[in-house]
């Protein structure tokens, strides 16, 4: 049987340029990265350097009739790996897994070296090019070691689980799917290939069983009768497929996939379309980097973020810029989030620099990212949509032709989903690219006025009638600590970026865009504050701030809960603006948010009034008179017997 084996610890790291007889060596658990403080230090080169990682371990006697292979998530950008000193292989791409064979090169019943030589130094033939985002350094992904029989599903085909399953004519009444099965083996004599559907209870739903007749591939069809659904967040139901090769009746090797059966489509004027039915699709985009890991994320930072997701309300997810973790596209399928899951080739922008050149060793290396992306998440009925680029320009190379390439790889690897992109220049030359286009607009942000998103999606709309498109980013700065208490615009690359601005910001913005059911998806700009050396705005240097919650996760800004209160049915009060504690003014709006009806205001104790929210769960309270001194907020409703409330307390001078 495989073995999946943890091979995160006991790993020694130093920085290469360290060649010293006795370098600075310290010991480091997976996941890991050596540049997430140097990132935040307000410095534009952040340690785009190479580190060193080794592992001693011991390949155990058993172990000599089998095949061992190491499987990396990622390592962030090019890994150079060697096994007692010999080259094994090198990957470019630090944001897709990669799988290589160690069999040949260890001693069994010895202990054996394991060596990475792991490089984020800026290349021209590795994305990104370019981005508003750092690139930590490191083994930033959990490593396993795989240990198989000599005839296994193979692990080596763009460290794809080797298992592709196709769901194809699925409706409520019946679903088909197809499996390809990867294999790698010596001698079919004597082998089977047996297939299972489990239900969520693991209940055998349906199994299929055939001899091995390729050395390379089995295909396989079963089909279910009134299957259950994956209806995203209202249902997420998963089914299990297991894929086993039978030796003379007895397991050998098993793999273990999720099934999701699901059909989706995307109309101009409709917008999405889960199993049949409008869904409205609104969500954030997000990246992989958390306060003092970065990039390294541990289980529990995944965890927190779709806590974060969820409480939201979320319904969709766009993976910016890059394919995330493979456990968090778990979480995803368990969730009922339907994601976008894009590479990193990314333009620059707003900024200087080029995201794309016409290099044959970049475009091999941009069709090999995009082959990893797409057959290691092939399985993940949470993916509807695979993006090809970010903010790409027209002032280098013209990317359209190598576009349309790229397009129309994502087809034949998959055809059963959609492609998308997100552009920012209001054109139509990439318009031919993908199915479907998205846009960021920061419009009361980077200049412009909040209601021109409405206008601009309905002159979109109208200018490409058949063509469906989404808004892949909006948003604005906030801090939690800087408050004003008359709303005025601030600088966006200034260092005074008020929380007040950016919840108004929103609400605006929400308000446009909700009114546009044609808009395939609203993606907020971001679930939380994140790294980005070019940046020297907000509270600090380093970060990008457009964020609903704080870089630590610790804070939960107001549009958080503008959003909550309008995306997420669950029963909340919020009153707004409470961190601006010191007040100059006595005349004031109360500004809350609810999903509940009857919500009472009292101030200092005393009850003023009572009253519902607007459609956008919003309520003002104007000319209320503060007191000198402290004054204690206070709201109240009651649901189901139960009685809500939110106080908060502000200080008139």
């Amino acid at each position: 049987m495989r073995e999946v084996i943890n091979f995160n610890s006991d790993w020694k790291f130093h920085l290469a340029y360290d060649v010293r007889k006795k370098p600075e060596i310290i010991n480091v658990m997976l996941p890991h990265t050596w540049n997430a403080k140097a990132a935040l230090a307000g410095k534009i080169n952040y340690e785009r350097e190479t580190g060193i990682y080794e592992k001693c371990f011991f390949v155990n006697a058993a172990w000599g009739n089998k095949r061992l292979f190491l499987y990396f998530d990622g390592a962030n950008t090019v890994a150079t790996v060697l096994v007692n000193q010999h080259f094994i292989t090198e990957h470019k791409g630090g944001y897709t897994a990669f799988c290589v064979e160690i069999t040949k090169y260890v001693k069994a019943g010895e202990v054996n070296q394991v060596e990475v030589q792991v490089s984020n130094a800026y290349r021209m033939d590795v994305l990104p090019l370019s981005g508003d985002f750092n690139v930590y350094g490191g083994i930033h992904r959990p490593v396993s070691l795989l240990v198989t029989s000599k005839d296994c599903i193979s692990p080596l085909d763009y460290a794809s689980p080797g298992v592709y399953l196709t769901p194809q004519n699925v409706s409520a009444q019946s679903a088909t799917v197809n499996i390809l099965t990867k294999l790698s083996i010596t001698d079919s004599a004597r082998l089977q290939i047996k297939t299972e559907i489990r239900d969520a209870r693991q209940h055998m739903v349906a199994e299929i069983i055939n001899p091995v007749s390729n050395y390379v591939q089995c295909w396989q069809t079963i089909k279910l009768k009134q299957p259950h659904l994956w209806n995203g967040k209202a249902d997420p139901y998963l089914y299990t497929v297991y894929v086993k090769i039978l030796k003379d009746g007895q397991l050998i090797d098993e793999v273990a996939q999720p099934l999701g059966l699901k059909y989706f489509k995307v109309d101009a004027n409709k917008g999405f379309m889960l199993n049949g039915k409008y869904l409205d699709l609104h969500g954030v985009g997000f990246h992989e980097d958390v306060a003092g890991r970065g990039s390294a994320m541990l289980v529990a930072d995944y965890q927190k973020d779709m806590q974060l997701i969820n409480q939201i309300g979320a319904t969709s997810l766009r993976l910016t810029h890059y394919p995330h973790g493979k456990y968090f596209y778990n979480l995803c399928d368990r969730n009922g989030l339907v994601v976008w899951s894009e590479i990193p080739f990314v333009g620059p922008g707003g900024y200087t620099g080029a995201g794309y050149i016409k290099s044959d060793a970049l475009e091999l290396q941009v069709k090999q990212v995009l082959t990893e992306m797409i057959r290691q998440n092939y399985n993940h009925p949470s993916v509807c949509f695979w993006g090809l680029f970010n903010e790409l320009k027209l002032d280098h190379d013209d990317p359209v032709p190598f576009l349309k390439e790229l397009n129309a790889l994502a087809k034949k690897e998959d055809s059963t989903r959609l492609t998308t992109c997100a552009s920012f220049l209001d054109n139509d030359q990439f318009n031919q690219v993908s199915d479907v286009i998205a846009w960021n607009k920061y419009y009361g942000w980077y200049g412009g006025e909040f209601k021109q998103i409405g206008i601009w999606a309905d002159k979109m709309h109208a200018q490409f009638p058949q063509k469906p498109f989404a808004v892949s980013e909006y948003g604005a700065g906030g801090s939690p600590f800087k408050h004003t208490e008359h709303v005025e615009r601030p600088v966006a690359d200034g260092t005074f970026h008020p929380e007040e601005w950016q919840t108004l910001y929103h609400e605006q913005n929400w308000r446009e865009l909700n009114k546009r059911p044609f808009v395939w998806g609203k993606y907020v700009w971001a679930l939380a504050d994140f790294g980005s050396s070019i940046r020297t705005e907000g509270d600090a240097a380093g970060i990008n701030d457009k964020g609903l919650v704080t870089y630590d996760r610790k804070i939960k800004k107001d549009a958080f809960y503008f959003y909550k209160a309008n995306w997420n049915p669950e029963p909340m009060l919020y009153i707004t603006d409470r961190r601006n504690t010191i007040r100059h003014h006595q005349k004031c709006t109360i500004k809350v948010y609810s999903n509940v009806a009857g919500v009472e205001l009292w101030l200092n104790d005393v009850f003023l009034k009572k009253q519902d929210p607007d459609e956008y769960h919003t309520i003002n309270w104007e000319n209320i008179r503060l007191m000198k001194g402290k004054n204690k907020i206070e709201i109240k409703s009651k649901v189901s017997g139960r009685l809500l409330r939110d106080t908060c307390y502000w200080i008139l001078k």
